[in-house]
């Protein structure tokens, strides 16, 4: 098309959006509303995912040894272990460091543990630290473990595991669910609101459309309207949700250092993009649609 005919559909976009204000206003608070609730609930969920990674990343198989396991066999044992697909580190814990580490964790009570420390009177045992590449296959690996000669016992908090597996599944499969039932909610919303400015121009289109104008010639200037407030109605929920949640990072670290959250950066590079994204999308179509009945001429 002609640069000429571009100024066109932009001029008249631009015209439709100021001449009904309050249908452009009510389309650009769909769009805000339905993102800022879009927006905070990603942000949830990306934290969720990010704590829910960062428990698994310390979830490890503990296999205890039979106490009188000759030193050749543990060797055996541990190369064994390091054999099976999907095993990132196998760390051998001696009886004795394993003392040390309850003697460091009980801190100031450390003085209970005295008289343990000589061979025959420390009550642990040895045994091997298993962490896996990925912390689903923990369960199945930890039956593998468990039927070899020398292990005493395996342990890897196997209810809490399955409880945390469960929820990190519910909690994404109802994040999906909620994102999509929103995104199509406001497409509606949207068309529905665009409809009402089409409708106010429905004998302008059909004499368009009667002199030979194309379907596209008349549906560019709402494509870029709904693209336009798309735009307009992202940017608050977009500057919102940035400040906000920089406030709550900031808020959190001093409060509760102990609860690590998705730095602001490295969340809002990829939420940013989307939301941005979901606003020109849902203008777009909500506009699309809202024309489908009106170019039937």
């Amino acid at each position: 098309m002609k640069p000429r005919t571009w100024g066109y559909f932009i001029l008249e976009a631009l015209r439709s959006i100021f001449r009904n204000t309050w249908m452009s206003l009510a389309s650009v608070g769909v769009v805000i509303i339905t993102l800022f609730l879009l927006g905070s609930f990603m942000l949830l969920n990306y934290n969720i995912d990010f704590l829910s990674s960062d428990i698994k990343s310390q979830i490890e198989v503990v296999v205890v040894l039979d106490e009188d396991l000759p030193r050749t066999q543990v060797d055996q044992l541990h190369t064994k272990i390091k054999g099976f697909e999907g095993i990132q580190e196998v760390t051998f814990v001696s009886r004795e460091e394993a003392l040390e580490r309850l003697r460091i964790q009980m801190g100031e009570q450390s003085h209970l543990l005295e008289g343990y420390e000589n061979q025959g009177n420390n009550p642990l045992w040895d045994s091997f630290e298993v962490k896996t590449v990925v912390p689903e296959d923990v369960p199945k690996l930890a039956g593998e473990i468990e039927g070899l000669s020398g292990v005493v016992r395996v342990d890897y908090g196997s209810e809490v595991l399955e409880k945390l597996f469960s929820i990190t599944r519910i909690l994404n499969w109802v994040g999906v669910a909620f994102m999509i039932g929103l995104a199509v909610s406001a497409t509606f919303l949207i068309a529905n609101t665009i409809k009402l400015t089409v409708f106010t121009r429905k004998q302008e289109i059909t004499i368009m459309k009667t002199v030979g104008a194309t379907d596209w010639f008349i549906r560019w200037p709402f494509v870029i309207e709904g693209l336009v407030l798309g735009v307009i109605g992202s940017l608050v929920p977009v500057v919102g949700l940035f400040y906000g949640y920089r406030y709550i990072v900031e808020w959190v670290a001093i409060n509760i250092p102990f609860l690590s959250l998705m730095p602001v950066m490295d969340v809002f590079n990829f939420l940013l993009q989307t939301l941005f994204i979901l606003g020109i999308g849902l203008g777009v179509l909500g506009s699309s649609f809202s024309l489908r009945k009106f170019l039937k001429v």
